[in-house]
């Protein structure tokens, strides 16, 4: 009985020390609903002056979104507003990535010369390029994960519909703008389908990612697609109880060792998903299932992980008991969940997170939530240690 008394209360500390962290939370930025932007839809990049770089997926001058850029000091500027089909994109989807020389790379969901999304580039001076329109064909349509780039320029992403067999593609862009179909995905016992998460590549060129639906069970999966477009299905989600379901929406994120970490927006032992880790010879563990309220419901995004391994993520519901708005959470290898901010929204604070969070060399985190802030239209926050 001692025994058990002294762990309670050493729990109770540990939980009473990590819930001070959430002190330290803050909005940088609360959207309008104008021009500069609404609805942020993903997550951020920096740069090493600590400017964040992100989209928004409305508002913006015709209200198709935007890409915005945000200071330290939480003044945003607009590098460019969509215009619509037929010339610009429209409804910017899928965290950017931004090369050397400062240029931002990035998807749309619609809009583009045939209507069915696009790839773009942003200068570092704001002006922006139309790299690639979808047809809405064997090409791909509506593009809405992050892409990956490599050292010759080329571009890696997926689009949810289109392609061989109407859900999705995975498709390269040359720096030309020539595009290739490396996978169709095809749905089944066999294949994944729906793509609607980021890639990530390794240093073999190999290319990971999830699907929305497809697999043994029609729950999703996780794949790995080689440089010749060879596919690997690497696991079949079978939904609840044992496993989750829905995967996507972010990143994966792949350790040294080559596990990989993400949230299964479902599915679960309480069905309000769960956190898994697929190790290297493909066998998949939860590392935590969400059982709400207070524990979070619905992981949607990526993780991000610090020196120690722990792991770093939000839900899109739960957290607040009055609100349900959200949670951001740390976890560590253990399985062990702590809370660390619960979104409230209205003008103080953010609701609904969205987006893979980043971290900086200082352990602060940041991310972006659709709404909340001061009109209800998201906001930019930051975690500090």
């Amino acid at each position: 009985m001692a025994g058990t008394a002294l762990a309670v209360v050493v729990t109770l500390l540990t939980l009473l020390a990590r819930s001070a962290v959430a002190q330290k939370y803050g909005v940088l930025y609360s959207f309008k609903c104008g021009t500069d932007g609404a609805a942020p839809a993903d997550g951020l990049v920096s740069d090493s002056l600590g400017n964040l770089y992100g989209t928004a997926s409305l508002g913006g001058a015709t209200g198709n979104g935007n890409v915005f850029e945000l200071r330290p000091d939480g003044r945003e500027t607009v590098l460019h507003s969509f215009a619509g089909s037929p010339t610009d994109g429209a409804a910017p989807d899928g965290n950017l990535i931004r090369d050397a020389a400062g240029n931002l790379y990035g998807v749309t969901q619609n809009g583009g010369a045939y209507r069915e999304g696009s790839v773009f580039e942003v200068a570092l001076g704001g002006e922006e390029t139309m790299l690639y329109s979808f047809t809405g064909g064997l090409d791909g349509a509506a593009s809405i994960g992050g892409m990956v780039r490599d050292l010759a320029g080329n571009l890696y992403g997926v689009t949810y519909a289109g392609g061989t067999n109407q859900q999705g593609v995975l498709f390269k862009l040359s720096p030309s703008g020539l595009e290739t179909v490396l996978h169709n995905f095809a749905g089944g016992s066999s294949d994944g389908a729906y793509p609607d998460g980021g890639l990530i590549r390794d240093a073999a060129g190999d290319l990971y990612g999830t699907t929305s639906r497809g697999g043994s069970g029609n729950f999703g999966t996780v794949f790995l697609i080689t440089p010749a477009g060879s596919e690997i299905l690497l696991h079949s989600f079978a939904g609840s109880p044992g496993d989750g379901s829905l995967p996507g929406g972010g990143h994966l994120l792949r350790d040294a060792k080559g596990n990989l970490y993400s949230g299964a927006y479902d599915g679960g032992t309480f069905g309000e998903g769960m956190v898994f880790k697929l190790n290297s010879a493909g066998k998949e563990a939860a590392l935590y299932n969400f059982a709400g309220p207070e524990q979070g419901a619905f992981p949607n995004e990526g993780l991000v992980e610090d020196r120690t391994g722990d792991l770093y993520g939000t839900t899109d519901q739960g957290g607040d008991l009055q609100c349900g708005c959200g949670l951001l959470f740390e976890l560590t290898q253990s399985g062990e969940e702590f809370a660390l901010h619960r979104f409230t929204g209205g003008p103080a604070d953010g609701a609904n997170p969205n987006g893979d969070l980043i971290r900086d060399s200082g352990g602060n985190l940041y991310g972006t939530t659709s709404s909340g802030g001061d009109l209800d239209c998201g906001t930019v926050f930051k975690l500090a240690p």
